[in-house]
């Protein structure tokens, strides 16, 4: 591992523009269209940052989020790089297990999971130095030790998490302030939105990660991509 790039006391365009210019075109977004994603990629598009946009197609997805991609693309002129799991690993999956498989087991759930979201991240992140993400450090346990910027072991690249510090609220008020395209789904009760089957309404009060697989206890609720460690 390389030092870690020092973004302490910078905005967040500062920040990033400065990644950029120290790793030109291997600066990458990883969105997946929340309330977060979308905030971050205002914040590169509205100041022209040279950043990869790219996100991961489950194959699952509601059609809301679907919705909200192609109003992304819109209004920001831009392209996003789509990822897909392999057809192959995903027939296997379906012919061995059947297409609720995850339903039964944590193993079979992230099983699933690695096919269609771990592995076609790892292809959206080769090459890639700086990677950076929606998360912030209040949406679940195991992120309430989130730094700006670390070092993840398992993809083996720099993370940048401009948004650790920012409370829902105030990533309310930059949807709303800048009139950032939003996914419905987050006006119905959904906070952490995935794929359509492991996704669902939470109630006011409820733990962020609540209506992600909710037939699960709150320690398993992580997918692979944001696990790997510093």
């Amino acid at each position: 591992m390389s030092k870690l790039p020092q973004v302490e006391g910078k905005s967040i365009v500062e920040s990033i523009a400065q990644l950029c210019e120290m790793y030109p075109g291997n600066v990458v977004f990883t969105t997946s269209f929340g309330f977060e994603d979308q905030v971050v990629t205002d914040i590169i598009c509205s100041n022209n940052l040279p950043v990869e946009i790219v996100t991961l197609d489950t194959g699952r997805l509601f059609e809301e989020t679907y919705k909200v991609f192609n109003r992304t693309i819109e209004k920001y002129k831009i392209n996003i790089k789509t990822y897909h799991p392999s057809g192959q690993a995903v027939g296997k999956l379906l012919e061995e297990k059947g297409p609720f498989s995850f339903y039964k087991s944590v193993e079979n759930r992230k099983g699933c999971c690695f096919i269609r979201k771990v592995e076609p991240l790892k292809k959206a992140l080769s090459g890639k130095i700086v990677w950076i993400t929606g998360l912030r450090s209040e949406q679940s346990e195991n992120r309430q030790t989130l730094a700006p910027i670390e070092w993840d072991n398992g993809f083996e690249i720099f993370k940048y998490n401009p948004l650790h510090d920012w409370t829902l609220d105030k990533v309310k008020q930059h949807i709303k302030d800048n009139h950032v395209p939003y996914n419905v789904l987050h006006d119905r009760g959904f906070v952490s939105i995935g794929c359509a089957p492991c996704t669902r309404a939470i109630n006011p009060g409820d733990d962020f990660r609540a209506g992600r697989w909710w037939w699960e206890d709150n320690s398993k609720k992580e997918c692979g991509l944001h696990t790997q460690g510093k």
